[in-house]
């Protein structure tokens, strides 16, 4: 709401800038502004019009506002910028955020753009680029601090001034060796306090938390979101040093992982961009894949009550409660799917937990399938001739909310143990599951119920 207003306020006067080609007014709106505002009101702008805008201020704010800017949207707009600007650019980026721009340009743009660039911009692009995608190394940034143990806090002070403008924190100071292992690290705040002559292998805390640069991308978010870190070290199978990912990054990771559960339970195939960058061909294709696979398990739920109905008897009376048995079972499914998912997802809950959960569920099955059970009965009693056939319907509720429950909660355990994201097992794919056996428990509690009372 805020920002809309903010829009509307500022980008008519942007325009009239752009018209007027009102240099110091557009110099003005770009260093004035958050970075994150300014983008937000260049966003409505075609890539052009941004990017006249951005010509009349200097790299470092150019980076910054650029940084803020949807990706998509980021590469169209430098395809507007010629070579010896987009080099700037890019060397002004973070280096995470211009790893995540060459990923999503053409190779072709690639390959022209890289001999342009320095020498060790070239270099720390291309190792970057090497680590696999959703990794510790493919979200890092290489701007850390490092000093050596052995010298004075004074030393360390005047070292870090040097390298705080290219570097992306300076809170956490990474104390290594000559080989980049990792020794231990100190913060900015503990060198400030300390005397000038106390030696940074007294200062430093020797046991670092760090990560694997293969990690999950996930891993690293949370471990870095359990001990409130700012920044988290990576490092490779030597314990070298090789980066490390800031709090911001991690944010967008935890992010960018619940709105990819979100979607999976909700039958859709995760999308890269938001819904509006999406194109309808690529939308229509992740839908689409999930609705063929429920198409295929309802179908399975038509072959199995086609099967009963050729054995004729009752059917008339039992489908009119066979949307009111299979939702049962279905919603009680979801609702534990949900919140298993969430667990595991938060480390709430381990798979080493799945007997503890199979009891818990079966038996909150039970109270809410009792309860179930006692509302369908009385609703049945009303719309059927005899009473058998309602204790059937109230019978059949109690149970398949009981295996809803159950189902519901394990699928995504047992998607875990297999290396498998739970959130695969979508919402709508375990209502499908459990409505097939739910026709299968309807039906047959139905058949002995008859033949008990005839």
């Amino acid at each position: 709401m805020v920002s809309s207003m903010i829009n509307s306020l500022l980008l008519p006067d942007l325009r009239q800038m752009l018209e007027e080609d009102d240099g110091p007014a557009l110099k003005e709106f770009c260093e004035a502004l958050h970075p994150g505002v300014a983008a937000e009101v260049l966003g409505d702008l075609n890539t052009d019009a941004t990017w006249q805008v951005l010509t009349h201020c200097g790299p470092e704010t150019q980076a910054e506002i650029f940084g803020f800017l949807p990706l998509p949207y980021q590469v169209q707009l430098v395809k507007s910028i010629d070579g010896p600007q987009l080099t700037r650019l890019i060397e002004e980026m973070p280096a995470d955020d211009r790893v995540d721009l060459l990923e999503r340009m053409e190779p072709d743009a690639v390959d022209a753009l890289l001999p342009l660039l320095a020498h060790a911009e070239r270099r720390d692009i291309r190792k970057l680029l090497s680590y696999p995608e959703y990794s510790a190394g493919s979200i890092m940034t290489t701007e850390y601090a490092s000093l050596p143990a052995e010298i004075t806090v004074k030393e360390a002070l005047e070292r870090v001034r040097k390298q705080a403008p290219s570097r992306e924190t300076i809170y956490y100071v990474y104390v290594t060796d000559e080989e980049r292992h990792l020794r231990g690290f100190v913060s900015l705040r503990d060198m400030i306090l300390a005397k000038p002559d106390t030696k940074l292998e007294q200062l430093m805390e020797t046991d670092v938390i760090s990560v694997r640069v293969d990690d999950d991308q996930e891993h690293v978010a949370l471990e870095i979101a359990k001990y409130d870190f700012i920044a988290i070290p990576v490092v490779d199978n030597q314990n070298r040093l090789v980066g490390i990912v800031t709090h911001d990054d991690a944010a967008d990771v935890l992010v960018e992982e619940a709105t990819e559960d979100q979607q999976r339970q909700g039958a859709v195939a995760p999308l890269e961009d938001s819904y509006l960058d999406t194109s309808l061909l690529t939308l229509a294709w992740k839908r689409g894949i999930w609705l063929v696979i429920l198409l295929g398990a309802a179908f399975l739920t038509a072959y199995v009550i086609s099967f009963f109905v050729s054995e004729g008897g009752g059917v008339t009376w039992m489908a009119m409660f066979l949307p009111l048995v299979l939702a049962s079972g279905g919603n009680a499914g979801s609702q534990s799917a949900t919140l298993i998912i969430q667990a595991l997802a938060l480390r709430e809950t381990a798979q080493g937990d799945a007997r503890r959960i199979c009891l818990r569920e079966m038996m909150m099955g039970s109270l809410l399938g009792a309860g179930l059970a006692c509302l369908a009965i009385l609703t049945a009693t009303v719309l059927v001739e005899f009473y058998w056939q309602a204790m059937v319907v109230g019978s059949t509720v109690f149970l398949v909310v009981i295996l809803g429950t159950v189902v519901g909660a394990m699928l995504p355990i047992g998607f875990k143990s297999l290396g498998v994201d739970p959130a695969l097992m979508s919402n709508p794919l375990i209502a499908a599951l459990v409505d097939v056996l739910g026709v299968i428990l309807y039906y047959n509690i139905a058949r002995i119920a008859e033949a008990a009372v005839t």
